[in-house]
Formats: C-alpha cells, sequence, structure tokens
C-alpha cells in the first residue's frame, strides 16, 4: 500500500504533540539539491531550505562524502570524555572565519538555542552581570533562557507564562515601521534611565538580520552606535548569527558587512549541511571565562555533525558559494523588485545577499498577515516551498539553497510571480 500525506498527516495528528506545527501538509520522501520530492512522487522547488539550514542544497556530496568516511571510523565519544580531531578541525575554521582580528576560541553544540543560551553564559562569566538588552521582534529559539530573549510572545511563548528574567527589551530599527536608528539607540538610553544600569548588564545581543522577525537588516550606523555604548559601558555585543551564517548574505557571517567586531557570535544552521551543529566564536580571553565542564553538551559538536560542516567548508571553497550567494541574491531581489512595481501590495522588497523578502501591506497601509498564507498554498500547489515570518507574518521570505541551479532558480521565481497574478 503506498503513503499518502493525507494518512501520514492523520498519524502525525494523533502521535506527535500538537505543538509541533507543519507547515505545508507533505511528506517527504527524497531530496537533492533544491529539489525534494513527497511520499506521493510529487517535486518540488525548495526555497525554504529547512529554515535557512540547506545553504549547500540537500545532500550535497562532499558533506555526504565526509559523513560516509567519517561513519566508517566512530560516531560518538562525547568530545568532553574522549577527544576527536574533527572538533578541533571545525573550531580551527571557524575561528579563522570569525569577524575581527585578535586570537579566537570556539565551543560546539547541537542547536542554535543552545548557542545563545552559552553565548549568555559566557557574557555573564566574564563581566559578572546579568542582564541582557534584546530586540522586538527577534528570535533566538524555543528554550526557557531563549524564549525570554526572543522578541515575540505567539506562538512561541504562548500559554507558558513568564519566561526568566534580567532580559530588558529594545527597538529593532525597522524604518518601513517608523524605527529610525536614532529611535532604537534612544530606547535602549531608556533602558539604563527607567530599567537597568549599563553595570548591571552583561550583554546586548541582536541578529544582524532578523531572521524571524521580518528580514530587516541591521543599518552600520546603528551597529556603530551599539559598538560605542557596549564598549563605554563594558557590555559585551553578541551576534546571534544562526539564520545569517554560513554564507547566507554574501559573506560568510553577517557582520563583516557591518562595519563593526561583535564580542562573540553564535552559528547553527547551514554551518553542517543539513546535519545538527552549533557553537560560538568569539574574544578568545572572553571565551576563556568559563573553567572546563562550564561548557559543552553530551552530543555537542559530535564527529558526525563536524565531519559535515567539513564538507561544507570545502563546498564553500571549491564552489565559489560566496560570490554564488551574492548572485542569487541580485537574482532574487531584481525579480522581486520588479513584481513590486506591479503589485502595490508589495511593501518592501529587502534583505541582505541571498537572505530575501518581500513584506504585504494592505491599501490602508496596515500590515496583510493574509497574503503569505495565500501565496504560500498557491505555491506549493504549484511545485514551489516557500515560508513566510514578521512580526505580523505579513512577510514572505526566500531561503533557497546556494547551489540551485539558474534554471530552477528562475522557475521557482516564475512561480512566485504567477501566484501573484492569481491572487491579485
Amino acid at each position: 500500500m503506498s503513503k499518502t500525506n493525507a494518512a501520514l498527516i492523520e498519524r502525525k495528528n494523533q502521535a506527535v504533540a500538537a505543538g509541533v506545527g507543519l507547515v505545508h501538509p507533505i511528506f517527504l520522501d527524497s531530496a537533492e539539491n533544491a529539489t525534494v520530492k513527497d511520499v506521493e512522487g510529487r517535486e518540488y522547488i525548495d526555497f525554504a531550505g529547512g529554515i535557512a539550514v540547506l545553504n549547500t542544497g540537500h545532500l550535497h556530496p562532499k558533506v555526504k562524502a565526509k559523513v560516509a568516511e567519517q561513519l566508517d571510523k566512530l560516531s560518538h565519544t562525547c568530545f568532553m570524555v574522549m577527544g576527536y580531531e574533527p572538533y578541533v578541525e571545525v573550531c580551527e575554521k571557524v575561528n579563522e572565519l570569525a569577524v575581527g582580528d585578535g586570537p579566537k576560541k570556539t565551543a560546539l553544540f547541537t542547536s542554535g538555542a543552545e548557542a545563545v543560551e552559552n553565548a549568555v553564559k559566557v557574557a555573564r562569566a566574564h563581566t559578572g552581570r546579568t542582564g541582557v538588552i534584546a530586540f522586538g521582534a527577534a528570535y533566538h529559539g524555543r528554550t526557557l533562557a531563549t524564549l525570554a530573549l526572543n522578541g515575540k510572545v505567539a506562538p512561541y511563548a504562548s500559554g507558558m507564562g513568564l519566561m526568566p528574567g534580567d532580559v530588558f527589551r529594545a527597538l529593532y530599527p525597522c524604518e518601513q515601521h517608523g524605527v529610525s536608528t536614532e529611535d532604537a539607540l534612544a530606547s535602549i538610553e531608556r533602558i539604563f534611565k527607567f530599567d537597568a544600569e549599563p553595570k548591571d548588564i552583561a550583554a546586548i545581543i541582536l541578529e544582524p538580520v532578523q531572521g524571524e522577525g521580518g528580514f530587516y537588516v541591521a543599518p552600520k550606523e546603528f551597529m556603530a552606535g551599539l559598538r560605542k555604548l557596549c564598549d563605554q559601558h563594558g557590555i559585551l555585543l553578541i551576534a546571534d548569527e544562526v539564520q545569517t551564517g554560513a554564507g547566507r548574505t554574501g559573506t560568510f557571517f553577517a557582520m563583516e558587512q557591518m562595519g563593526v567586531e561583535p564580542d562573540i557570535t553564535t552559528f547553527a544552521k547551514s554551518i553542517a549541511g543539513g546535519f545538527p551543529l552549533s557553537g560560538l566564536v568569539g574574544k578568545a580571553e572572553i571565551m576563556d571565562a568559563i573553567s572546563p565542564g562550564g561548557l559543552g553538551g553530551t552530543y555537542g559538536g559530535s564527529p558526525i555533525a563536524c565531519a559535515a560542516a567539513l564538507g561544507v567548508f570545502e563546498a564553500f571553497e571549491e564552489e565559489k558559494l560566496l560570490e554564488r550567494s551574492k548572485q542569487v541574491g541580485e537574482t532574487i531581489r531584481s525579480e522581486l523588485t520588479a513584481l513590486a512595481k506591479d503589485f502595490p501590495g508589495i511593501g518592501d522588497v529587502r534583505g541582505l545577499g541571498a537572505m530575501i523578502a518581500m513584506e504585504f501591506f494592505k491599501e490602508d497601509g496596515k500590515p496583510d498577515s493574509e497574503m503569505p498564507g495565500k501565496i504560500l498554498a498557491k505555491a506549493r500547489e504549484k511545485g514551489l516551498i516557500l515560508l513566510s515570518c514578521g512580526l505580523y507574518g505579513n512577510v514572505v521570505r526566500i531561503l533557497v539553497p546556494l547551489t540551485v541551479p539558474d534554471e530552477q532558480l528562475q522557475k521557482g521565481l516564475k512561480i512566485i510571480r504567477e501566484c501573484m497574478q492569481e491572487l491579485a
């Protein structure tokens, strides 16, 4: 008996907790590069990339080869018990790629949320302070501490009560919604005046390009202002590059384009081409603030995931994927900008590198939270997988693998135009 999406969805509803959602009602059987095939044999172009996890595409040959080679050696020891070279190799490479001069050190974990939590731990240990400033519309994870950092309650913290304290919320600059760089920096000064003294703040954490928040790019002058505030008050600047990292924005880390050096950078998602790996990299003297045993995790930096990451590094170098990221981004931006001229409901097209989104508004200027859902459904019918995002749910984002063939990229963009024509 052949499997169907409907039957598997019914099984999911019976067996899987309701809190685990499913954006698209399909179950996959196989995938390669930017093409996925469901259990009923239908193919789709993947413009979601596992939410920015597949910059090198599904099952990149170099990733597969590295994983297969590692599987013939060992799959697990827990690095804190007995070491293995791939862990050290990944850390050496990340230290080399991290933004800024001076010695760096790295620690590896499993999920993006783990990386963020450990970045806060390091900041607390280094500064002797506990407070953290985060931003509206931010997304940092689904653990308790990262839920406290998130700038969006629903659906991530709905019904769960208040999250751990010592987190203060500032405004993220967004001209589209009337928040200037001056407004955003002033909101931090208000925290210092109304909520917490600078001497109580360990770190300011932000995404250089907000992911779930709507792909808003932090202006360079805002980053410069943050760096100045942090230096003035002894506060660490943490760049959450879980979604922007591993080449999505045209540089390996987006902070390369921001004009300032963070003290700590978190990474995950595409770093290992679909295998669970995350970490944080920072100035050596800061990263060494926690003594042996204070950082780690049973599966953190597993041999298999580290091998996959080494395959990703090879793919980026040999296939010039940073250049490809810029090319893909220019193609997407050009098409969506042209689309916006034909459809006034598209109020903005923005992003950095190949991290591009379009935001929808109604005729009265209010966010159109219904249009993205309609586009996602219509595109899926035509064989294209998309994702939405944004504080108001009115943004469609594109996270296509950087390895996507040009013909397939153009086909996906054509489908988006067809969807807009049919929904107008």
